[in-house]
């Protein structure tokens, strides 16, 4: 018994699972729980985690078995296991393959189970039935509407076990480089291949897609490009903006035997379709107005596409979804650092793109050098006297959105710059006022959305090669920019309570340096920003990060009333 109370874990019988953090197993732990988990709440000394019918349908997707499941919690837990928490395992896990998308004819797939309970279920559901057609231990299902029946039925609790054969695209042969244009040796490394295998396994029906999970600063593009190579075929990438498009062009014209002339960019600068086409999701989803179609979603059916890539999973447009429904029959690729979704349709991702085929902790490829060490800090400080009763009758967005402002911020992050003489930092924000001050008083480049693609990437340029140690970034910068040697991020101001947003903004400075990496966080004491704040952290808690708080004091040359 003695021994059982020293494991770190309890599980309750609500699903929920306790996780003492000082306990000397807590780490081996946290990384044993995570394939079937979710973190909830990540205070001091107790960490919340919860068994939810996603995690362990993608854990069933990933080969785990229930009693797999079930021994790692008992490996873990302090307590035996309450009933309940191994029923509802046993359940959701056999969820999973109990009803199976296999080829028909030409135009139509199968939809079968073996259990009439869930026969008779699915047929008395009215969302469903007029896309399903009942013969024999099943139903026919359109060619079309393979998308649609997984997304609904999923949110009946029945993930779709779909193997059903994926069209083969034009073929584009396609190899890597040993040795990149840039001179500098090429291998791609153990973890980014497994991923790139666990995606396209051996080509047979139930492979093909799915999401892989890596850190940001990893290498997710050398992921993707991997599997270009394996399947070898004319491929779409679509990722979040401009500077990304760029970013995987010259990614993949300094590793593949690939030539520029046959590769596209589909943006709002260019429409070219090639054999591989980097579109953006903002392109794709532009549309005359609200009631019209898109007209950029004709790209999806432009060329016979073997391969979509979507960069940064995460962030897929609800209105791509759509099309992505339509498009089933094709291998796709989910491309992120955290599946954490802020609209909640994280199973809309399961259902459309895939379940998650590949995951690895942050902290394990941060212990093998993969990616930089990072120390997080929360810094607080106190809002100053004359925006109190301002504060005080403001909603509840305006309340953020003074914390978030506080214009002492200006003086702990030049302390921070200070601080930092011999870093590359980032200075990130969500409000451009705010921005445009910092930038004006730091005599710093800035960039916004509103800043001219040439002209980001001349910044961007300029910092990589050291020519300037400082930028103040918005949240254009969240996403796919390569910034290698940055070691600092000031984040100011951020999107309410963005979990993906937070992973995202540290992921800045995570490329592997010889300099350690810090991102620190200014919260306004007793706001609504310290609640946004809290909940903005959790992803990273999950990956093992730590936050330290510190609190700012205005120095005596400061406004000595506050």
């Amino acid at each position: 018994m003695d021994e059982l109370k020293e494991k770190p874990l309890i599980v309750q019988s609500d699903g929920s699972l306790l996780m003492d953090v000082h306990n000397p197993e807590a780490e081996e732990a946290r990384s044993r729980i995570a394939v079937f988990s979710e973190l909830e709440k990540s205070p001091e000394h107790i960490h919340t985690y919860r068994i939810t019918p996603l995690s362990l349908w993608n854990a069933a997707s990933a080969g785990y078995t229930p009693q797999q499941v079930i021994e790692r919690l008992r490996g873990c837990s302090r307590y035996a296991l309450p009933q309940t928490v191994e029923v509802t395992i046993l359940d959701q896990m056999e969820r999973f393959g109990k009803l199976i998308l296999s080829p028909h004819t030409e135009n139509t797939l199968f939809l079968h189970t073996q259990d009439p309970a869930i026969r008779a279920e699915i047929q008395s559901t009215k969302r469903l039935e007029k896309y399903l057609s009942p013969e024999g231990d099943g139903f026919i299902v359109n060619l079309v509407d393979r998308g649609t029946v997984k997304q609904e039925l999923i949110r009946l609790g029945y993930p779709v076990k779909d193997e059903a054969p994926l069209a083969e695209g034009d073929p584009l042969p396609i190899t890597l480089r040993e040795i990149t244009l840039q001179g500098d040796p090429f291998v791609v490394r153990d973890y980014q291949a497994e991923a790139a295998r666990a995606l396209t396994g051996d080509r047979e029906p139930g492979t093909g897609f799915g999401v892989i999970v890596l850190p940001c600063g990893s290498g997710k593009t050398i992921v993707g490009i991997k599997v270009l190579e394996i399947l070898s075929t004319n491929t779409l990438i679509i990722t979040t903006n401009i500077a990304a498009v760029h970013q995987w062009i010259d990614e993949l014209i300094d590793k593949t035997n690939l030539p520029r002339e046959e590769i596209g960019e589909y943006t709002g600068d260019r429409k070219e379709i090639k054999p591989i086409t980097i579109a953006t999701y903002q392109i794709l989803t532009w549309r005359p107005d609200k009631e019209a179609d898109f007209p950029h979603f004709a790209i999806f059916r432009s060329r016979k596409w073997g391969l979509i890539i979507y960069d940064e999973v995460h962030l897929l447009p609800a209105p791509v979804f759509r099309v992505t429904a339509e498009i089933q029959a094709l291998r796709r690729l989910g491309l992120t650092a955290t599946l954490v979704r802020e609209d909640h349709r994280e199973e809309d991702v399961f259902a459309l793109i895939g379940p998650k085929r590949y995951d690895v902790p942050w902290k394990e490829l941060e212990a093998k050098g993969w990616i930089a060490e990072a120390y997080c800090f929360e810094i607080r400080l106190d809002l100053p006297k004359e925006l109190r009763i301002p504060y005080a009758v403001a909603d509840k967005r305006e309340k953020f959105r003074l914390a978030a402002e506080n214009p002492l911020k200006l003086a702990i992050t030049k302390e921070l710059i200070e601080n930092h003489r011999e870093d590359l930092i980032l200075v990130i924000g969500q409000y451009l006022n705010q921005l445009s001050e910092i930038a004006k008083n730091l005599k710093a480049p800035l960039i916004t959305g509103k800043t001219p693609n040439a002209e980001r990437e001349r910044i961007y340029k300029l910092f990589r090669q050291g020519k300037i140690r400082l930028i103040v970034v918005s949240k254009v910068a969240n996403f796919a920019i390569d910034l290698p040697d940055a070691s600092v991020a000031i984040q100011v101001s951020g999107t309410f309570g963005s979990r993906q947003e937070e992973a995202q903004r540290l992921g800045r400075i995570l490329r592997p340096k010889e300099r350690n990496s810090y991102f620190y966080s200014l919260v306004t004491r007793y706001t609504v920003e310290e609640t946004f704040s809290a909940n903005r952290q959790k992803f990273l808690t999950e990956q093992g990060y730590k936050y330290h708080i510190d609190f700012w004091e205005l120095s005596s040359k400061g406004d000595s009333e506050n």
